[in-house]
C-alpha cells in the first residue's frame, strides 16, 4: 500500500466509507415551494442563515427567483446584484436517510447553508467566509434547467451532515449573486433531496430531471475515490483534495469498503480539456502532493514514479477505449505512449462512471525519456535537448511560441503554430527557445527544399524517420480527424542521445476509429493525411507528412513497416480479440456508466454511429476497424523492396553541435583516432589526430553547412555533422 502525506481528517474520511443502501429518493425542498426572500440593498444580519433568525420581515413568494431567462417563479428587479432565500424544512426520520443531495441551478455564483453551516459554493468569495451583499460573482455561470441541462449536484452521506442536520426542523438558506451589476439575467433555483433506506414515503416526488445516483459497491476495475470536501473543481487553478485507489489485482473484485491499497494521499486537482470540457462528465488533471503543497512523486499501478496524472472521461467515446487502444498500439510499436488504466471514479461521494487513469506527457525517464532541460542549460550539448513541442489548439490556455516560416499542406496556406510543452514557454530560457525554434525551422527548410530526400541534406538529417512512419500509420489506421493538426507532439533529444526530432507521443484519439461525423472521419476509406483537401479551415495539417511521402524511399519504408505491423500488433485477429476482451471486462462497468450518463441511443457530438447498447458500440468499433484495415491493405503508399526495408542505421559516434561557440565536441572515439573533416565537395578542411576519447574541434573558420568526419581507424566509417552558427 502506498501512502503519501495523509492527514488525520483524510484518514477518518476514507476509513469510514459506508455502503448505505437506498430504496428510493424523495425531494424535501424544491425551488417552486414558498420561500422567504430579500433583494438586499444593504448588508443583511450576520445570522440571516441561522435557524433562529427572524425572517418575518422578508417577503414570501414562490421560488425560484431571478430575471432574464423565463425560468423564475418570482421575478426580482432587473439589475439586482443578489437575492437571499430562507426556508425551514422538516426531517421525519434522520435514521432513514442514506444520502442527501443538494442541487443548485444558478446564474452566476452562490453559497448554500443548512442550519448556518456552508454546504456548497461556487464562483463567490472565499470558502468558509461570508460574502457581502454586493459582491459580484467571480465568473459567469449559465442556468441549466431552462435549456434542458442539469443543475450542479452535491452529494453527502448522513455521517458528513450528522453535526448540523437534525431530526425535526431545519433551515436551508441560499444566496445567489450576479457577475455584473448590470447583468441581463439572474437565476436561483435550489433543491434538496434525500435517499431513503426503507419503503416509507414522507416527502415529495423528485423532479422529472432527477437521476438517482448510481450505487457502486464493487468493480472488476480499480476504484478511484477523490474528495475535495464538495468544493467544485475549477478549470484552474488546482484545488486541494485527497485520492484513494483500491486495486486488489487482476481477476479480483474491488469493493468500496476495502482499504485503499494502491494509493491514498493528498492531491491538487483541476478540470482539463477543450471541446471535451463542455461535456457533463469532466476530465481532470491532478498532482500528487504533500501538506506543504509540494509535489511528491508516486508510483501508481507500478508505473514509473511521477506526480502528474490525468483522469480522462471518455464521454463522447461510447466504446470507452479508443485512447486506451491507441496508446497500447503505440507502446507495442516500440515507442512511448502514455500508460492507461481503466477505472471507476467516485468524486465527492458521487459515482462518475468509467474513467481512464493515465500519465500526462512530460519529460521523465519513465515517460518521454530524454534529458531534462534545466534553465541554466544554454551551452554545448546541454542546449540541444530535451524539448517537447506540439502543434495544438490554444483554447485550453496554450500559447504560441513561434510561427513556422512555412504554411500548411496544400491546398491550404494556413500558418503552422508551435507551442512549447516541456519546458513551457513560461519556464524556458530565451536561448533555449531560440535554439529549438532554429532547429525545427532548419528541419522544415530541409524538408521543403529541393534536396529533401537526400540522406545527408534532407529531412533525415534532423528527424527520426522510423518514429514519423509509425506515428503516421497509427493516425491513419484510426482515421483520427484531430491527427497531425491538433494534439501533435514532437520531442528532441540531446545530440549525445541522437539529437533528432522524434514524432510523438500519441495523444487524444477519442474522435478516431470512426467516431467523428465530420471531415469524413467516419469513413473507412481515404487518407487522413489529405485532410486539408477534404475540410480545410484554420487548424489543418502541416506540410511535413505529405512532403515526406513524396520521397519514394520513405513511401516504400512506410509500406514495409505496414506489412510488418500487420503480422504483429496490427494483425486483424489480434485487434479483434483485444476489443472483445475489453468489451467483456467493461460489460458491468459500462452498464453503470450509462446509468449515470444515459446517452446510449443518443447523439453526442460528434458521434458517427449511435448504438442502442454498449455491445452495439463495440461491434461498430470492430466492424469499422476491420474495414479500415482492408482499405489500407489495398491502398498503402509505396512498395516494399530491399530498398525500403530499414532506415539508415544510426551512427555509433555521437556528434554535438555547439550553437553557443565555434567548436564541436566529438565523443565515443577510440584512443589515437585520426580525424579528417571534409566539406560537401570532398575537400579536406581539417585533418588531425585525437589523443583522447573526447575531441574538441575548432570550426570558427568554417561556414554553416553539412560536413563529413572520416575516422579511418574505425572501420573507415564516415559520419555527418550539420554546423549551425
Amino acid at each position: 500500500m502506498k501512502v503519501y502525506s495523509i492527514s488525520f481528517f483524510f484518514f477518518l474520511f476514507f476509513a469510514n466509507i459506508l455502503i448505505a443502501q437506498t430504496d428510493h429518493y424523495e425531494t424535501v425542498v424544491r425551488d417552486t415551494q414558498q420561500w422567504k426572500y430579500i433583494v438586499p440593498t444593504a448588508s443583511t444580519s450576520v445570522n440571516w442563515n441561522q435557524p433562529n433568525f427572524d425572517a418575518s420581515t422578508w417577503q414570501t413568494n414562490t421560488g425560484g427567483f431571478g430575471f432574464g431567462d423565463n425560468d423564475d417563479g418570482t421575478i426580482i428587479p432587473n439589475g439586482s446584484v443578489s437575492v437571499y432565500m430562507w426556508k425551514s424544512f422538516n426531517i421525519i426520520d434522520i435514521n432513514a436517510l442514506s444520502k442527501i443531495i443538494f442541487h443548485m441551478d444558478y446564474d452566476d455564483g452562490f453559497i448554500a447553508y443548512i442550519n448556518g453551516v456552508e454546504i456548497a459554493r461556487n464562483n463567490l468569495g472565499t470558502i468558509g467566509q461570508p460574502a457581502l451583499y454586493n459582491l459580484l460573482a467571480s465568473a459567469s455561470h449559465e442556468a441549466q434547467l431552462y435549456q434542458n441541462g442539469l443543475p450542479d449536484q452535491f452529494i453527502f452521506t448522513p455521517t458528513q451532515l450528522a453535526s448540523f442536520l437534525f431530526q425535526g426542523t431545519n433551515v436551508i438558506c441560499v444566496e445567489v449573486h450576479n457577475q455584473t451589476a448590470t447583468g441581463a439575467d439572474l437565476s436561483a433555483r435550489p433543491f434538496l433531496s434525500v435517499g431513503i433506506n426503507n419503503t416509507s414515503y414522507d416527502y415529495n416526488s423528485t423532479p422529472t430531471w432527477f437521476i438517482p445516483p448510481v450505487e457502486l459497491t464493487n468493480s472488476s476495475l480499480p476504484i478511484v475515490v477523490v474528495n475535495t470536501n464538495n468544493i467544485p473543481i475549477p478549470d484552474s487553478p488546482k484545488i486541494d483534495g485527497f485520492m484513494g485507489i483500491i486495486d486488489n489485482g487482476p481477476g479480483q473484485l474491488n469493493y468500496v469498503t476495502n482499504p485503499f491499497n494502491e494509493f491514498y494521499g493528498q492531491i491538487a486537482i483541476e478540470r482539463r480539456g477543450s471541446s471535451s470540457g463542455t461535456f457533463p462528465a469532466k476530465s481532470y488533471g491532478l498532482e500528487t502532493r504533500g501538506p506543504d503543497s509540494v509535489n511528491y512523486n508516486a508510483s501508481i499501478f507500478d508505473w514509473p514514479s511521477d506526480n502528474d496524472w490525468i483522469l480522462y472521461a471518455p464521454y463522447t467515446d461510447k466504446s470507452l477505449i479508443r485512447n486506451v487502444l491507441t496508446f497500447k498500439l503505440g507502446n507495442e510499436t516500440g515507442h512511448y505512449a502514455p500508460r492507461t488504466k481503466l477505472c471507476e471514479l467516485i468524486l465527492n461521494d458521487e459515482y462518475q462512471g468509467v474513467y481512464v487513469f493515465m500519465e500526462r506527457i512530460k519529460v521523465n525517464p519513465g515517460r518521454v525519456g530524454i534529458d531534462e532541460l534545466q534553465y541554466i542549460d544554454t551551452l554545448d550539448n546541454h542546449l540541444t535537448g530535451g524539448y517537447i513541442i506540439k502543434v495544438d489548439k490554444t483554447t485550453s490556455g496554450g500559447i504560441v511560441a513561434w510561427t513556422s516560416p512555412y504554411t500548411a499542406a496544400l491546398p491550404s496556406n494556413s500558418p503552422i503554430y508551435f507551442q512549447l510543452h516541456d519546458p513551457t514557454i513560461e519556464l524556458i530560457h530565451p536561448l533555449q527557445e531560440q535554439y529549438i525554434q532554429s532547429y525545427v525551422s532548419a528541419w522544415e527548410t530541409a524538408l521543403a527544399g529541393p534536396n529533401f530526400s537526400d540522406p545527408q541534406l534532407g529531412f533525415r538529417a534532423y528527424a527520426d524517420e522510423e518514429s514519423f512512419i509509425d506515428y503516421m500509420l497509427l493516425n491513419e489506421i484510426s482515421k483520427n480527424v484531430d491527427g497531425y493538426r491538433i494534439s501533435t507532439f514532437l520531442y528532441k533529444e540531446r545530440f549525445s542521445e541522437g539529437g533528432q526530432l522524434v514524432a510523438g507521443p500519441l495523444w487524444d484519439f477519442n474522435l478516431g476509429w470512426g467516431n467523428a461525423n465530420y471531415c469524413q472521419g467516419g469513413n473507412t476509406t481515404g487518407w487522413e493525411i489529405n485532410f486539408n483537401s477534404v475540410c480545410g479551415g484554420a487548424l489543418v495539417n502541416p506540410f511535413w507528412w505529405s512532403r515526406m511521402l513524396q520521397d519514394s524511399v520513405y513511401a516504400n519504408r512506410v509500406n514495409c513497416r505496414w506489412l510488418e505491423l500487420r503480422t504483429t500488433v496490427l494483425d486483424s485477429t489480434v485487434l479483434m480479440n483485444y476489443i472483445d476482451s475489453m468489451a467483456l471486462a467493461l460489460s458491468l462497468p459500462a452498464q453503470r456508466t450509462y446509468a449515470k450518463w444515459p446517452i446510449l441511443g443518443t447523439y453526442v457530438w460528434p458521434n458517427n454511429f449511435i448504438g442502442q447498447t454498449y455491445a452495439e458500440e463495440m461491434n461498430y468499433l470492430k466492424t469499422w476497424t476491420s474495414n479500415r484495415l482492408i482499405w489500407m491493405d489495398n491502398n498503402m503508399f509505396g512498395t516494399c523492396s530491399s530498398l525500403g526495408t530499414k532506415p539508415i542505421a544510426e551512427d555509433p559516434i555521437r556528434i554535438f553541435p555547439n550553437p553557443g561557440k565555434d567548436e564541436i565536441y566529438i565523443d565515443g572515439l577510440t584512443n589515437n583516432s585520426a580525424i579528417i573533416v571534409r566539406d560537401c565537395h570532398g575537400k579536406t578542411v581539417i585533418e588531425t589526430s585525437n589523443q583522447n576519447y573526447t575531441f574538441l574541434l575548432n570550426t570558427s573558420f568554417l561556414e554553416s553547412g553539412v560536413y563529413f568526419i572520416c575516422l579511418p581507424q574505425i572501420n573507415s566509417r564516415i559520419y555527418k555533422i550539420i554546423l549551425q552558427k
